[in-house]
C-alpha cells in the first residue's frame, strides 16, 4: 500500500472553550518533506492547533489526519507518526542526556539493536556529543532546546511539530537550530511556530499566518508579499532631467508609479521611489533604459518587504475586517 502524498490534512478545524472560539474553521494541507512556518500573535490559536494535531487535545469539530490516519478516532496511532516539542519543553533535570534519549527511545519502541546507533546519530546531528554524559538540569537553555529536538526526531517520525524551538536562545544557538531544522527538509514534514520571523523566512518552504483563530494569509514568502502588498518597490538615485523621467520609465512598465523622495543634493542627484504591479525583476531593464537616455545612475535597489512586514500587514488587515463586521452588527 502506497503512502499518502499529504503528511497533514486539516479541514474546518474548530476548538471552543466555554463559549470562546480559539480555533475557527482552519483548513490547510502539508506535503511530505515540507517545512511550514506557523505564525500568529499571542493568543491567535497556534499552540491549540498544534496540540490538536498531535492528538493531545480533542477538537470541537472538523477533521485532522496525519499520514492518512484520522487524529480524532485513532490518536494513539497518530502519536507514533509525530515528534512533538512543546513550547515549554518538559525535560527531567536529574537524567543525563544519553540516559534520557535511551529512555525515550524505548518508550517509542525503537529496537535495542538500533537504539544505540540512532542515539549517536541524533547527538551528532544536534551537536550534543560533548554533553551526552552531562545531567540535563545543569545544561544551558540552548543545549536543553537541542535535547528536546533530538528527542523529537529520535524515532525518525514522518512529522515533526515544534512550538517556539528557538525561544530564549542567543543568535549563535538560533543559527544552529535553524540549520538543524533545515537539514530535515525532504526527510520529515515539519511545522515550526516562532516569533523570530527572519528564521522562519530562511527556513520554511511555506508560511501560514493565523489571527483570532482564523487563517489570514498562507503561501510562500514571495506569494505572501504579492498577496498582501500587491506591488514591488524600487529605490533609485540619479541625475538628469526629471521632466523626461516619467516618459522613459513608462516605456519599461506602464504600471509604474513614480514619486520623488528628496530634494536634489549638491551633485544634482535625486532619489525616487518606483512601484509596479509586475513581479519580475526590472532592475537590469531600468538601468539600461535610464543610462541610454543620458541619466547618471548612482544607485538602484529593489525594496523587498520582509516577512515581518507581511505578518504585521496581514494581522492588521484581519483586525480591520473584524472591526468593520462589529460596526455592521
Amino acid at each position: 500500500m502506497s503512502e499518502p502524498a499529504l503528511a497533514i490534512e486539516v479541514n474546518q478545524l474548530v476548538k471552543s472553550y466555554a463559549g470562546m472560539t480559539a480555533v475557527n474553521g482552519i483548513s490547510f494541507t502539508l506535503k511530505r518533506g515540507e517545512i511550514l512556518g506557523f505564525l500568529g500573535p499571542n493568543g491567535a490559536g497556534k499552540s491549540t492547533t498544534m496540540r490538536i494535531l498531535t492528538g493531545y487535545l480533542p477538537a470541537t469539530s472538523g477533521r485532522v489526519s496525519i499520514c492518512g490516519v484520522p487524529v480524532a478516532s485513532r490518536p494513539d496511532e497518530v502519536k507514533k507518526f509525530i515528534g512533538y516539542m512543546p513550547e515549554n519543553n518538559p525535560l527531567p533535570d536529574d537524567m543525563r542526556v544519553s540516559e534520557y534519549l535511551y529512555f525515550r527511545g524505548r518508550l517509542k519502541e525503537i529496537p535495542r539493536s538500533k537504539l544505540g546507533s540512532r542515539i549517536d546519530e541524533v547527538l551528532e546531528l544536534c551537536d550534543l556529543k560533548r554533553v551526552r554524559h552531562k545531567i540535563i538540569g545543569k545544561l544551558s537553555k540552548g543545549f536543553r532546546q537541542r535535547v528536546g529536538i533530538a528527542e523529537a526526531i529520535l524515532a525518525e517520525p514522518p512529522v515533526i511539530i515544534m512550538d517556539e524551538p528557538t525561544i530564549g536562545l542567543d543568535p549563535h544557538q538560533i543559527l544552529i537550530v535553524r540549520d538543524l531544522i533545515a537539514s530535515l527538509r525532504g526527510r520529515m514534514t515539519v511545522i515550526i511556530s516562532s516569533h523570530i520571523l527572519p528564521e522562519i523566512e530562511m527556513t520554511c518552504d511555506r508560511v501560514l499566518i493565523i489571527n483570532q483563530g482564523r487563517i489570514v494569509a498562507q503561501g510562500t514568502p514571495e506569494e505572501l508579499r504579492r498577496e498582501v502588498f500587491g506591488h514591488s518597490t524600487y529605490q533609485i538615485e540619479l541625475a538628469g532631467d526629471p521632466g523626461k523621467l516619467s516618459e522613459i520609465l513608462l516605456k519599461v512598465d506602464d504600471s509604474l508609479q513614480i514619486s520623488e523622495t528628496g530634494e536634489p543634493n549638491q551633485d544634482g542627484f535625486r532619489e525616487f521611489t518606483l512601484t509596479t504591479k509586475r513581479d519580475e525583476d526590472l532592475g537590469e531593464t531600468l538601468m539600461r533604459e535610464l543610462t541610454n537616455a543620458g541619466f547618471r545612475l548612482r544607485a538602484l535597489s529593489r525594496a523587498q518587504p520582509t516577512l515581518e512586514d507581511v505578518f504585521l500587514a496581514a494581522t492588521r488587515r484581519s483586525w480591520d475586517v473584524k472591526s468593520e463586521d462589529l460596526k455592521k452588527s
